[in-house]
């Protein structure tokens, strides 16, 4: 597995080693100690989650202020524009936001470590996303930040307005938002 630098340092491109030939392919998805090895991060997942959506759909920006999730993210079909906002306050990179686009073709995946708020773009007809949790979903605790916050200025790449959840219209600016210290 490769690790690949972000512009916000703990957020990380892993990307596994294929074995491909005339049959398909063949990677490891997740090895934890590979995963350690490579990153330096401990992290124990507790939960896989599943989604598909279809192109337009923008989910985000999510995050739990308690019970707080790292997450590594990959796209298994489709397409996704993957963001990660970094919401601890006393971070340097407080406010900066990193994107990457993941895909089944490209099998790449990103670590988002807790601290920061997350959201995906699909960009395909439609997109099936797989991504490990480090805590448990607690809804009493989840929050939402606006994907349009105009001080984030994220540069979704998007060709018409998104598709968005009644929760994601309804998501706060990161001025009124609840932070992590």
């Amino acid at each position: 597995m490769k690790v690949l630098p972000t512009e916000i340092p703990d957020v990380l491109i892993l990307e596994p080693q294929v074995f491909e030939d005339e049959r398909g392919f063949f990677f490891e998805s997740f090895n934890e100690q590979i995963f350690i090895d490579k990153t330096g991060v401990l992290a124990r997942f507790v939960q896989d989650n599943h989604s598909r959506s279809c192109q337009n759909v923008l989910r985000g920006l999510h995050y739990q202020i308690q019970q707080g999730q790292g997450k590594l993210v990959r796209a298994i079909a489709g397409s996704i524009f993957d963001v990660a906002v970094d919401i601890r306050k006393h971070s340097p990179t407080f406010g900066q936001w990193v994107g990457h686009r993941l895909s089944a073709e490209n099998k790449q995946m990103l670590w988002i470590p807790n601290g920061f708020a997350h959201g995906f773009l699909v960009t395909s007809d439609y997109a099936e996303v797989l991504y490990k949790t480090t805590d448990y979903y607690a809804p009493q605790h989840e929050r939402c930040i606006l994907w349009n916050d105009p001080d984030l200025s994220i540069a979704w790449p998007l060709t018409t307005n998104p598709i968005l959840s009644a929760k994601d219209q309804a998501g706060k600016s990161l001025k009124e938002a609840d932070v992590f210290p």
